[in-house]
């Protein structure tokens, strides 16, 4: 694709967050635009963000977990920036009217002490880079019609990232048991899904070395600081009525958050 037709597709999935209206899917629109196509756009929405004034503060996996590809019809992960815009404090309320069509998930996120980069990241060099992990909630929202995408649709809506909420329960690595952590969404005090943190490519450490070997692809580099978001440890759950979540790993945090 032409780098202008890249920029209409940034520009439209851009029109369509800002407004809370969905789009056609990109690929029917731009039948030209593949995966690679996909991460260009989200490339420029992210440097357009920036340039007004936002901060990238990491990058995200999405759809690594099977349950995750089965329900969303994908076969790849999918994968994006962190910008510091999308991130919700804890305890404060959401409203769905910001957004178009919400999933919440749950999952583990790593704040780096020390950078990564590929090819060739190992998980012990993902252990060694890792300062600490939080409980952590992506809110998964696609500016595209229906859910209706495929791989380099979500790419170019930045894997379909809506807001980022980080708990306040942060451990050493040394301290959890990444391989084996049940997880549990539960909406006004009744649970709705529950996973395991084994489902996140058998660890989320080994999910975020995958994460770094591709995103080496593009000449990305880790950085000290940065938060990463390595998947989902259940199939998201769609968030249609106002009302509480309580979003816990046993024996380590929980996560709250209201709705209207």
């Amino acid at each position: 694709m032409q780098a202008s037709e890249l920029r209409e597709v940034s520009l439209a999935l851009r029109a369509a967050r800002r407004n809370q209206t969905p789009i056609e899917t990109p690929t029917k629109t731009w039948p030209a635009l593949d995966a690679e196509g996909g991460f260009e756009v989200q490339r420029i929405t992210a440097e357009e963000a920036i340039k007004s004034g936002d901060r990238l503060v990491g990058y995200k996996l999405g759809n690594i977990a099977k349950v995750m590809q089965d329900a969303f019809g994908l076969d790849h992960p999918d994968y994006g920036f962190l910008l510091a815009s999308t991130f919700v404090y804890e305890g404060t309320t959401l409203d769905r009217k910001q957004y178009i069509k919400l999933f919440v998930e749950l999952e583990p996120a790593f704040v780096l002490r020390g950078p990564l980069r590929g090819p060739n990241c190992t998980v012990a060099d993902v252990i060694n880079a890792v300062d600490y992990a939080i409980p952590a909630i992506e809110i998964i929202d696609s500016r595209v019609k229906d859910w209706a995408i495929d791989l380099p649709d979500t790419l170019a809506d930045n894997g379909s990232t809506g807001a980022v909420i980080l708990g306040g329960t942060p451990r050493k690595l040394t301290e959890l048991n990444l391989r084996d952590t049940r997880g549990t969404l539960r909406f006004n005090d009744r649970e709705v899904m529950s996973g395991n943190t084994a489902n996140i490519l058998g660890n989320p450490l080994s999910a975020t070395a995958w994460l770094v070997n591709r995103l080496a692809a593009y000449d990305i580099e880790f950085k000290p600081g940065q938060v990463i978001l390595p998947g989902s440890c259940l199939q998201a759950v769609p968030m249609e009525e106002a009302g509480h979540w309580t979003c816990t790993f046993e024996g380590w945090g929980t996560v709250e958050f209201d709705v209207v």
